[in-house]
């Protein structure tokens, strides 16, 4: 039995719908079952996997209830990141505290369990939110919490990860980090986030102008492959993983670009921002990861949204 925490997820459900089309029997946690089941079980579906042996259970992050029967029996977690947030918090606190103590909780009934190994989804804003003169990354690099400046998710998900490697060393049970960039890519639930919502308010009109930004970008389906490799490569453990697509990292506007109209034609004014260098090598050469074009990527966001009603007239 493989565990998949937040099994409603846009990247959760993308990974157990992998994992049951591997024939892996597969449970996943929700905060209610009463709420989410129904929804998990169609996304599920329409990831083209056969739910019948997908098992879910509640389990809030916040609270130590559910988490011992939900690893039970589980020789392997994924512990899958919540979304970016559209807007930061006034209070990071919202963010922190959710984010370093849910992950522990995970990882100490895990560990507690005797699982084999957890893989952690954190995010390259844990990696690369600290300015470098060069603006190139590889796993080597970590954001500080204490950046001047830095918003509330970038400091949340790099003291998260920060705490659960603190927690994992010496465990018996291997630790492995996968740190996506910016996850795009076709979603199987209809609960729109963060990336899925900027592609719907480009494509409907309600987006006149692209922020001024310049980042990596993932296809969620590769995020999801990328976990599978990582929990199954003996020489993984203890290693974090970036997450990005081999195309040059990509502004808001050239998104837009791609998408066609009636997606933004101009870009917030400011002045000229790096643009960042982030290295998936370790991915390709250790896991044989391969990920899809950024075109590809972004085009398939697009149609997804239009075939399952949440944008439509668009395309």
């Amino acid at each position: 039995m493989i565990l998949v925490t937040g099994g409603s997820g846009y990247l959760a459900t993308h990974l157990i719908a992998r994992l049951l089309r591997d024939g892996q029997e597969v449970r996943t946690t929700v905060r209610s079952t009463t709420a989410r089941s129904a929804e998990v079980r169609a996304a599920v579906r329409r990831g083209g996997a056969d739910d019948s042996g997908l098992e879910i259970v509640e389990a809030d992050l916040m609270s130590d209830d559910g988490w011992s029967a939900a690893v039970a029996g589980c020789s392997e977690v994924h512990h899958v990141a919540s979304p970016i947030p559209l807007t930061q918090p006034e209070d990071p606190d919202e963010l922190i505290i959710p984010a370093r103590e849910g992950t522990l909780r995970v990882l100490r009934a895990a560990r507690d369990a005797g699982a084999r190994r957890v893989v952690v989804t954190s995010s390259f804003a844990a990696v690369g939110y600290t300015p470098k003169p060069s603006a190139e990354f590889t796993e080597d690099d970590w954001t500080d919490p204490a950046t001047p400046g830095l918003a509330p998710y970038p400091r949340s998900k790099a003291i998260a990860e920060r705490a659960a490697w603190e927690l994992m060393r010496g465990a018996d049970t291997e630790l492995v980090v996968v740190n996506p960039t910016a996850i795009f890519g076709p979603t199987l639930t209809t609960d729109l986030r963060s990336s899925t919502q900027l592609i719907k308010l480009m494509l409907d009109g309600t987006m006149t102008v692209a922020p001024r930004a310049r980042f990596g970008v993932v296809d969620v389906r590769d995020v999801a492959d990328l976990h599978v490799r990582a929990m199954a490569e003996p020489d993984a453990a203890g290693k974090r993983f970036l997450a990005v697509a081999n195309d040059p990292t990509v502004s808001f506007l050239e998104i837009a670009q791609i998408l066609g109209p009636p997606a933004p034609t101009e870009e917030a004014p400011g002045p000229d921002l790096p643009r960042p260098i982030i290295h998936n090598d370790r991915a390709r050469t250790e896991l044989g990861w391969q990920p899809r074009a950024l075109k590809t990527t972004i085009l398939e966001t697009a149609e997804s949204l239009r075939n399952l009603g949440l944008a439509p007239g668009i395309l």
